[in-house]
């Protein structure tokens, strides 16, 4: 008789440890996903508003206005010696300056998506393989040689320009300190 209750007490402890461990595990918080921690593992650079000029036939056509940010592996960010954004302007100018980006008369046609890969492909080439994550066009206007000519002299009213990229709404953080 002493030998069933103790067999019945250990069904009884093997049981409920079964149910606890099964509850405990089904209802553990899950860690970090993968695109969690991608994204814990980025940080926003902003860039710089920079003016690129349009050129043909050896002369000045127009002025594309554009600001592009990047999200950027943190840890990279932080070895480099030179300032970042200044970096990137002069690697995004160096890019744009000459390079038909975009048919002013077929704006249309633009390809956005191969225009942000470009830029991160040429990038990370200079400023290291896996380095920007995330090309983000803030800003892609055209303005004509002559409408920045009538700007310039003073004439009323908004500048003319051909929105060539509707462009994304960054929200600003607070700097992380460095």
């Amino acid at each position: 008789m002493g030998k069933i209750l103790g067999i019945g007490l250990w069904v009884c402890i093997v049981t409920l440890g079964a149910v606890y461990g099964s509850i405990y595990l089904a209802t553990a918080p899950a860690g970090p996903s993968e695109d969690e921690a991608k994204k814990a593992a980025l940080e926003l650079v902003r860039g710089e508003p920079i003016t690129i000029p349009v050129l043909a036939g050896g002369d000045v056509q127009g002025y594309f206005l554009t600001r592009i940010s990047f999200m950027m592996d943190k840890e990279k960010v932080k070895t480099q010696a030179p300032p970042v954004t200044e970096m990137m302007t002069d690697e995004l100018f160096t890019l744009l300056v000459g390079n038909k980006m975009v048919d002013i008369a077929n704006v249309g046609t633009f390809d956005v998506m191969a225009f942000r890969e470009k830029i991160k492909t040429e990038m990370n080439a200079r400023l290291g393989e896996g380095m920007v994550d995330q090309v983000m066009i803030e800003q892609l206007d055209y303005v004509s040689k002559d409408a920045a000519r009538k700007a310039a002299d003073g004439a009323p009213g908004p500048m003319e320009k051909t929105t060539v990229v509707e462009g994304e709404k960054i929200e600003e953080k607070p700097a992380s300190g460095h």
